[in-house]
């Protein structure tokens, strides 16, 4: 926009159930049927993690409400409100709950949570209410047995007939319940455990902050019983500190709550015994209790290698070993057939149950080869990215609506403001190129493209909330800029970690970068009386400046880069320079449209590649300043154009940067979608939303934006919640995973974007209204 918005006294929106879709029906109510904390059990933390993530990510799409599995010895304060309850070993109980469920009109359908000691004392009641319950059921098999008896078969086989869908957390189990239990493939959905994302952290310092620097850290975690064997790890302890001395075993978690019922720390006193006998006491610690996840989150990433060492082959799969994996763990583990699936080509070792002799090996393989323990950590840590709780959220969210049809209508909620991320990459002089997942690459040095596009991104931040420490970082990109401006105006867009500036500067066409610097300074200049006048000011004076350079600029892009920031500029300085710079450029812009554009192609040259949508924004925002319709004309048309070539099925698919779209050829193939290509497009949509209310540009926007949440041909969340960053990109079958700042400013340009237009749009609503998001 040209005017920048007045300022608001509003603080940071950071809900993270406010919505940007609005609920065109009555909201859905899906009920699931678990173990809850604080009852301490894997499927009851699984059913947490799971809810709150659904919770977060999907705002008042449906409402997720809660049956806890007790049974007649449970005395259970839960830490939020319940719907309803099931004793499990009442028969009763279960037709209660079935009758209340088909009589609710609220509830619209049902999952549950299924593990065979859950319902087993009262078996046939389970399966009758399966039978009898008149809503759509999705039921997870957290285990399923590869040689059940007839039993177990019948049973399966009836609680597969009485729902609509089996979800299942393996490749393994799927085709077992196809090849063993005869269910059709097509009622099975396999969606992932899911883990929590982290802030990718340096070991060693946090070794040092939990007093652990000096050690090999070995670990296991998890509610303890004789089935996780541990004993197996603490026999082989003497081999493994034979070698390497400094090993520290670290066993975290106390006695299952069952076991202790029953006999106490038994189990875990034997182990403390095993470890005194074998004098292994010094490379052994028991951290007896229940972690905060934090806490726990901590010690899996000191972890120099993961210890699973479980004596069942019927356990399908780990919350444990999951976490483990999603702290990017090496990992030494027994053959169940999560482990099998997913430490293949080496990023794990696998060894047979009860075997003591090959963990030895396996752990001082891997303590003796860092560089592989480094490979495994990267691997493990990048590839269970995808199955983070956020995306196992959206496949979640997916199936109810496959199951629901109209009756759910997918929202996703804006998460908050964060510039953690962007901290994390600026030091006193600019902002990093690159990072190593979140870590930023001292070694690749800076770039003016990144910093004018943070720069952008604090004076978006000082217009929405003037918080401490805005101005500081204005004032720190802006420095920068001017670091690159040479003595002719024109600008150098490499600086090398030593702040020098390479030879690339000299034979790379840099017009893009000199363009994003007048864009960032342009809309500086023009801000509002908030913003110090000496910023402003000096600003205007590096653009006049460059004013020659700016002139002679061509490349498509950067034109348009330049007019939108004159634009800005030209909105508060009424600078004659500005002015024809503005139409020096613009008409130029025009002649390119009108020499390659036909019926068919609205374009201004012969393919569509990167940042298109700045070019027609640039045109809108031309006329805006100079009231020349021909700019009006030939920016709606490009624009509707090409938004007719991105936007599919209410889902924004932009031009892969692998295969660019040429004029006359089909449509490239899905993949490799990077957020400047989304962000720019919002940018663009905001302007032609000012201009064409009546043309619902602003919903464009909204979906969109949910590119970033999950809406996409992965339907993965881009932007990590976590670490404030932002993914830099979708290739066709995976998510690259580092956060550099291109990527993350261009998120965080878009989340102020959407914020911007919805304090004009109502600043009193707490939601933004828009049409449904239909996958």
């Amino acid at each position: 926009m040209i005017d920048n918005h007045p300022q608001t006294d509003s603080s940071h929106n950071d809900n993270l159930n406010q919505d940007i879709y609005a609920v065109k029906s009555k909201t859905p109510k899906i009920l699931v049927l678990s173990s809850y904390p604080p009852i301490e059990c894997g499927i009851a933390t699984y059913t947490s993690d799971l809810v709150n993530a659904l919770r977060n990510q999907f705002g008042k799409s449906f409402e997720t409400v809660i049956c806890a599995v007790e049974n007649d010895m449970d005395h259970v304060t839960y830490n939020e409100p319940v719907h309803l309850k099931l004793n499990s070993g009442d028969p009763q109980s279960y037709v209660e709950l079935k009758n209340k469920i088909n009589t609710d009109p609220g509830i619209s359908m049902m999952m549950i949570q299924h593990e065979f000691g859950l319902y087993r004392r009262a078996e046939s009641a389970f399966l009758e209410m399966l039978e009898e319950i008149k809503k759509p059921i999705a039921i997870v098999f957290h285990t399923v047995l590869s040689a059940p008896d007839e039993d177990m078969l019948y049973n399966v086989k009836r609680i597969a007939a009485a729902v609509e869908r089996i979800i299942v957390l393996t490749q393994t189990s799927s085709i077992i319940l196809e090849k063993t239990y005869g269910i059709e493939k097509s009622k099975i959905n396999i969606i992932r455990h899911g883990t929590h994302l982290i802030v990718n952290r340096n070991t060693m310092e946090m070794k040092q902050a939990y007093g652990l620097n000096k050690r090999l850290i070995l670990s296991t975690f998890g509610l303890i019983s004789s089935g996780k064997s541990i004993e197996t790890t603490i026999r082989a302890l003497p081999e493994i500190a034979k070698k390497h001395p400094e090993v520290l075993f670290l066993v975290i978690g106390k006695t299952h709550p069952v076991v202790f019922k029953e006999e106490g720390d038994k189990y875990i006193d034997s182990l403390k015994e095993l470890s005194k006998a074998l004098e292994m006491e010094n490379h052994i610690h028991f951290i007896n209790r229940f972690l905060p996840l934090e806490e726990l989150l901590d010690y899996l990433q000191m972890t120099d290698v993961y210890l699973f060492t479980s004596n069942n082959p019927n356990q399908a799969v780990s919350g444990t070993f999951t976490y483990a994996l999603g702290c990017g763990c090496p990992i030494v583990s027994t053959p169940i057939p999560h482990a099998l699936e997913v430490l293949q080509k080496g990023y794990g070792k696998i060894i047979d149950f009860n075997s003591d002799l090959q963990l030895s090996v396996a752990v001082n393989e891997l303590l003796d080869d860092e560089e592989s323990r480094n490979n495994m950590r990267q691997h493990n840590f990048q590839t269970n990215m995808a199955n983070s709780w956020e995306n196992t959220a959206i496949a979640h969210t997916l199936l109810f609506k496959s199951m629901l049809n109209d009756q759910l209508h997918i929202q996703y909620s804006i998460p908050p403001i964060k510039l953690d991320h962007l901290n994390r990459m600026t030091n006193q002089f600019g902002m990093y190129q690159f990072s190593h997942f979140n870590t930023p690459d001292q070694n690749s040095g800076y770039t003016l493209d990144d910093n004018a596009r943070a720069l952008l991104t604090v004076c978006l931040e000082h217009e929405y909330k003037q918080g401490p420490g805005i101005l500081d970082k204005i004032e720190k990109y802006l420095k920068f800029i001017a670091f690159c401006q040479k003595p002719d105006g024109s600008f150098n867009n490499y600086v090398d970690e030593n702040k020098k500036f390479p030879d690339s500067n000299n034979v790379e066409n840099l017009e893009d970068s000199n363009g994003r610097a007048i864009w960032a300074l342009g809309y500086l200049a023009g801000m509002s009386d908030s913003m110090p006048q000496n910023l402003r000011n000096e600003a205007e004076q590096m653009i006049t400046k460059a004013a020659s350079a700016i002139e002679n600029i061509h490349s498509t892009r950067a034109m348009a880069f330049a007019i939108k920031g004159l634009c800005f500029g030209q909105a508060r300085q009424k600078s004659k320079t500005f002015m024809l710079l503005i139409d020096v450029l613009g008409k130029r812009l025009v002649n390119m449209y009108s020499h390659e554009s036909d019926s068919k192609w609205k374009w201004f040259e012969s393919y569509l590649t990167y940042a298109n949508s700045a070019i027609p924004q640039s045109l809108l925002l031309a006329y805006m300043v100079t009231g020349d319709n021909i700019y009006k004309t030939v920016a709606r048309t490009s624009f509707d154009f090409f938004l007719k070539k991105v936007f599919t099925e209410n889902r924004l698919s932009v031009i892969p940067n692998e295969v660019w779209l040429h004029k006359g050829s089909a449509q490239g193939r899905a993949g490799a979608e990077q957020p400047i290509d989304v962000a720019y497009t919002i940018f663009a949509l905001e302007t032609f939303a000012e201009v064409f209310p009546e043309m619902k540009y602003d919903e464009k926007m909204q979906i969109a934006f949910s590119w970033f949440l999950g809406n996409n041909h992965l339907n993965q969340t881009v932007y990590n919640p976590i670490t404030g960053g932002c993914y830099d990109g979708l290739e066709t079958e995976n998510m690259n995973m580092n956060q550099g700042a291109e990527s993350t400013l261009c998120y965080l340009l878009s989340r102020l974007t959407i914020q911007k237009t919805m304090e004009h749009t109502d600043k009193n609503k707490s939601t933004y209204t828009l049409s449904e998001i239909e996958h």
